[in-house]
């Protein structure tokens, strides 16, 4: 059944995502993202839950300044936007949440479907193919460079099957349009909600992460490290770099100074850690001491544990690095992340349910990584919670890693992707 379905959607998958790709939106500022999902779930016949109606507005983290939100706000209304939804967005609250009962007695099954993009200027080379095929981002320093367009199109690919074929599925369905997984904003946002509260199965997953052919899917991902974000502003004072240097407070030399002994943070003994200083702007001329200085930087770690200690570590370094130029500085945390433990027992299930897939060819249990993802919040609520999570990876050939200005996937992988839900869908709860 799920065969003939996604051979006649597939020109529609693909449209979707072409389409997300061309107007990437940075974390929440999604508005016009937003707004063409809404449409389209609305036409499917979901009951849609739009920005501050599915996120708790306090729980965001790093949201954009006012300028700029009210800057990306006026796109959206020459757009076409209409105003109640912008009403609903308003202030960097973007992302939706759509509903589906069957009526019929079942799970609660949840997906997670990430829709931001990263500040990337994208590859104009010819041998790119979204710019061979007309379909590369047309906003400067903007580009879906880690795949969520592909996750967005093959969420609207399940709510379609859903919406297809209610009569032969029982239970509840939550899909999650989240805004903000880069840096890890949005989840706890969503989860802060109460979405998650009652799911009994959840699912999310990602497009690539490690090369593999397509058709192949991991079933679970180990890896995933807890992290978290800073910015990081240095206030020192101004002055003639020549008649007065004594006068001055270097903001530039307390960050680098940070910067640099971030990085001689020593490892733990217990797993993994990571650091990076990502960011730092600085400085307004040759003969000026700089008066201010910006910086952005994460860590991360295995465990919760091991993620405190680089948290601990980096911020005294940071005080360190202002005390030590006699500057002032200030910290804020701007995005979290935990540490993701799939349920091992989805693994056989999953195994099963997508052993008869024409478009999956291999299921492995699991692929490590190494990365950060906010999704975390959301599948421990649903473990807390006594409920089960995954998260999966749909195999791709990576000729550039994410985050790449020529980033790119192949679109089959749309099409194992949803079959791939479609099938534990079926598995889950078909009648």
């Amino acid at each position: 059944m799920s065969s003939e379905f996604l051979k006649d959607l597939t020109p529609q998958l693909i449209k979707w995502r072409r389409t997300l790709h061309a107007m990437p939106e940075l974390g929440f500022m999604e508005y016009i993202t937003t707004y063409r999902i809404g449409k389209e779930l609305e036409k499917m016949g979901f009951t849609i839950f739009i920005g501050k109606e599915a996120l708790k507005e306090e729980s965001r983290l790093g949201v954009p300044a006012a300028a700029d939100l009210e800057a990306h706000e006026k796109k959206a209304i020459d757009y076409g936007v209409e105003q109640s939804w912008l009403d609903k967005m308003r202030g960097g609250n973007t992302g939706l949440v759509a509903t589906w009962d069957t009526g019929k007695k079942g799970d609660h099954v949840g997906f997670r479907f990430d829709i931001d993009a990263l500040p990337i200027n994208e590859s104009a080379d010819s041998a790119h193919l979204p710019s061979k095929h007309e379909f590369a981002s047309k906003e400067k320093n903007v580009m879906h460079a880690c795949g969520h367009d592909g996750h967005t199109a093959i969420g609207l690919g399940v709510a379609q099957y859903i919406s297809a074929h209610s009569d032969h599925l029982k239970g509840r369905f939550t899909l999650l349009f989240q805004p903000a997984e880069e840096g890890g904003r949005g989840a706890r946002a969503m989860t802060d909600k109460g979405w998650l509260d009652d799911v009994d199965y959840f699912y999310s997953g990602h497009i690539g992460i490690q090369s593999l052919p397509v058709g192949t899917i991991a079933a679970t991902t180990p890896g995933f490290l807890a992290s978290t974000k800073f910015n990081v502003y240095f206030k020192g004072v101004s002055s003639h770099a020549g008649i007065s240097p004594e006068l001055g407070k270097n903001a530039l030399l307390a960050a680098t100074t940070a910067a640099n002994n971030l990085y001689g943070i020593p490892r733990h003994h217990d797993g993994v850690t990571r650091v990076n200083v990502g960011k730092l702007i600085a400085g307004s001329g040759r003969n000026i001491i700089p008066e201010d200085s910006y910086m952005e930087i994460e860590v991360r770690g295995q465990t919760p544990e091991i993620a405190e200690y680089m948290a601990e570590k980096a911020t005294r370094i940071i005080q360190a690095a202002a005390n030590m130029h006699d500057v002032s500085c200030t910290i804020e945390a701007v995005g979290v992340t935990e540490v993701v433990v799939c349920d091992k027992a989805l693994i056989p299930k999953i195994t099963e349910w997508c052993a008869s897939s024409e478009f999956i060819k291999e299921i492995l249990p699991a692929v490590p990584v190494s990365g950060s993802e906010d999704v975390s919040l959301m599948m421990n609520r649903v473990q807390k919670h006594g409920g089960k999570a995954t998260y999966m990876l749909f195999g791709t050939q990576l000729d550039y890693p994410h985050h790449h200005p020529q980033f790119d996937f192949e679109e089959e992988v749309l099409l194992a992707a949803v079959d791939a839900y479609i099938h534990i869908l079926n598995g889950g709860s078909a009648i």
